[in-house]
């Protein structure tokens, strides 16, 4: 999985211009981002149509607040620049939440946000 370097909303834009990508908002001190990283590879393979991204919340604070993202781990799909679905709560998820959170936008496009 990409890592993200730190980034400006505008630069993040403009790398997720074309394509289909899952940012995957985490940091080191959370073990609930322990728990899920350990799934993340599976998931990965599962869905080859999405480029998985990495982005450490405390190096793209700034990043994450425009993106509101306030509890993590947390995911936000994007297809060709646009958001088409997030996951983002405070909770602990499982695997089985994200499989089913990424096969809802397979199934209906996105509209999730």
């Amino acid at each position: 999985m990409e890592k993200l370097p730190v980034m400006s909303k505008k630069a993040l834009d403009t790398k997720l211009k074309q394509g289909k990508y899952v940012l995957v908002f985490m940091a080191d001190w959370c073990p609930d981002c322990h728990f899920i990283k350990s799934h993340l590879p599976e998931i990965e393979s599962d869905f080859p149509d999405y480029q998985f991204i990495e982005v450490d919340r405390d190096e793209n604070i700034d990043l994450a607040q425009e993106l509101n993202i306030f509890g993590i781990p947390s995911f936000i799909a994007y297809q060709d620049g646009y958001e088409i679905s997030r996951l983002v709560n405070k909770e602990r998820k499982t695997k089985v939440e994200v499989e089913q959170f990424l096969n809802n936008i397979t199934t209906n496009g996105g509209t999730d946000k």
